[in-house]
Parts: structure tokens; sequence; C-alpha cells
């Protein structure tokens, strides 16, 4: 009893009850029939969710105000670039990558020195880099839409064991930003900076260079979904990474991360991905638009800051 009241004492596991109730309620209305399908598609289209949701809570960590809304836009242009230079060719594949983590790496540095030499707030700078990118993308796209290379195709549509496989990217992504935070000195230091960043200098963490490598692997993570995004999808389109910016704040958010910073949940991130995914698909099968959906993904997350920002009894 001990050890089942300490699971739901943490914040992670309410988006899994979510989640799993949102399943079973869809599952229900359709007779059981999709159990199956429907579990695939969740694990699949969830897992860009949680690649972007992952970078997002990094920034979001770093304290109120932080956060990325370039993330969309990064996307995009990664996905455009490297389809373009792959140009169907399964030799390159790795180019691909390499290019589209570079990009997320440029983009990076540019949002964090808008922050830091200008004196911006990161809302605004990245909101500024992202008409610069995206601008970039329409400019170097033209309107093409070239598939991408066959073999890089078929893996991010196919599955192994069973699982797809771009849920085993995900998890191994999930298992590596876990490791930073976790058990690197990175995590402690951003946590750190989260709770207090005049603490954390006084303290002689190196705030600036630990901001500066949140937001580039943050942006690092958005290229590279944009990157298997585009290969999954069968091309880049200019619209590509639009409904990730209102999703990896929120999956952020019900994930259980601590909204003023200082607390990331990586576990909650799966659980709150899942569980947004499930909510459309329950809202589709009942037939309600796109509308209804944007406003009940806002109603969750005002919900979830509402409950969070209550004071515990006894504080």
């Amino acid at each position: 009893m001990t050890r089942v009241t300490a699971l739901f004492g943490k914040a992670w596991i309410w988006s899994f009850v979510a989640a799993i109730a949102t399943w079973i309620v869809t599952v229900l209305f359709t007779g059981g029939a999709s159990s199956a399908g429907l579990s695939q598609a969740a694990l699949t289209f969830a897992a860009f969710s949680v690649i972007v949701g992952l970078g997002q809570m990094l920034v979001i960590t770093l304290g109120p105000g932080n956060v990325d809304l370039s993330v969309p836009a990064t996307m995009t242009l990664s996905g455009t670039i490297a389809l373009k230079l792959m140009d169907g060719q399964d030799a390159m594949i790795v180019v691909g990558l390499f290019v589209a983590v570079l990009i997320g790496i440029v983009v990076g540095m540019l949002n964090y020195a808008l922050i830091k030499i200008l004196r911006i707030p990161p809302i605004i700078a990245t909101l500024s880099m992202s008409f610069i990118v995206q601008s970039s993308a329409i400019w170097y796209n033209r309107g093409l839409r070239i598939k991408p290379p066959e073999l890089l195709a078929e893996f991010t549509t196919s599955t192994t064991f069973g699982v797809p496989n771009m849920a085993l990217v995900a998890l191994l992504l999930s298992v590596i930003v876990w490791w930073l935070l976790d058990r690197a000195v990175f995590g402690r230091w951003i946590s750190a900076i989260g709770q207090s960043r005049f603490a954390a200098r006084m303290a002689g963490i190196p705030v600036d260079g630990s901001r500066l490598l949140t937001y580039v692997l943050c942006a690092v993570l958005a290229a590279v979904c944009g990157y298997l995004l585009a290969s999954f999808s069968g091309g880049a389109a200019l619209n590509m990474g639009s409904e990730y910016l209102l999703m990896s704040i929120a999956v952020v958010v019900i994930g259980g991360s601590a909204v003023a910073g200082g607390n990331s949940n990586v576990p909650g991130i799966w659980g709150a991905s899942l569980f947004m995914f499930l909510v459309v698909s329950m809202l589709n099968t009942y037939g309600f638009g796109a509308g209804i959906r944007l406003i009940l993904t806002g109603l969750i997350i005002f919900t979830v800051i509402l409950v969070a920002s209550r004071p515990q009894r006894g504080a």
C-alpha cells in the first residue's frame, strides 16, 4: 500500500493514467477491433512529440520565461534541407542526419546569442528566430517535395519485434536525456539555474555555458525530429512542424515538469505524448474537428497548471 501511494504521489504517473483511460474509452467505442492498431499508432506518433518535448523540457527547466518557440521552424528547415541534400539516395542518409544536427546547433547558438547579447526575453528571441528560420525554409524549399531515401523511409515507418522504430528512437533519446539530467553534472546545473540563477552563479556554476548548451540541445532534438518526420511523411512540407509548437509545451506541462523550472520529468513526457495523441484519436472517432482539439488542449494545459500551482497541504 505504501509503495502504491508513493507511486501515485509522483507527478508523471497521472499522465499515464490519463493515457490508459483515454485508450480504454476509444477501444470500447470502436468495439475493441482497433486496439492493436491504435496502440502502434499511438507509439509511432507520440514518438515525435516525445523528441521535441524532451528538448522543450530542458529549456523550461532553466526557469521562468525560458521557452523555445523556434521548434516548428527548426523542424521544417532541417527536414527540408536534409531531404533535398539526400535527394533520395540511401548513401546520403548519414550526411543528411549530420546536416540536420548541424542546423540544430546553429539555430540553438543563434537563439542564445539573441537572448544573451541583445538581452531580450527568450520567448521574443526564439519567436524572432523562428521567422528567420521559417523564411529560410520557404526560400530553400520553393514548393518542391523531395522524397526521402527508400531505406530511411522504410526504417521510420517499420517496426522491430512489433514496436515502431520511431518509438525505439524516441526511447533511446529519452534515456540519453534522462542520463544527462539524473546522472551527469549538467542536469544538476540546469536544475540549480532553474531554481535560482543568482544562487547558481554564486555557487560557481557556468550559467551562460549551461544555458547555451540547453538551447542547442533543444534545437538539435527539434532538427532531428524534423529529419525523421519528413522521412516518415514521405517529404518535407512547410507546415510540417506547426502543430508541435503547442504540443512540445503541452507534453512538458502535462508530463509533470515544473512550469517555473528547476525540475524536469522524462517519463512524464511519454505519458503526456501518448495521452495527447489518444485524445486526438478519441475526438476524431467521435467526429470532432481541429478547433475542438485545440480548445481541449488549451483547457488541459490550463487545468494542469492550475492544479500544479496550488499550495500543498501542510506546506
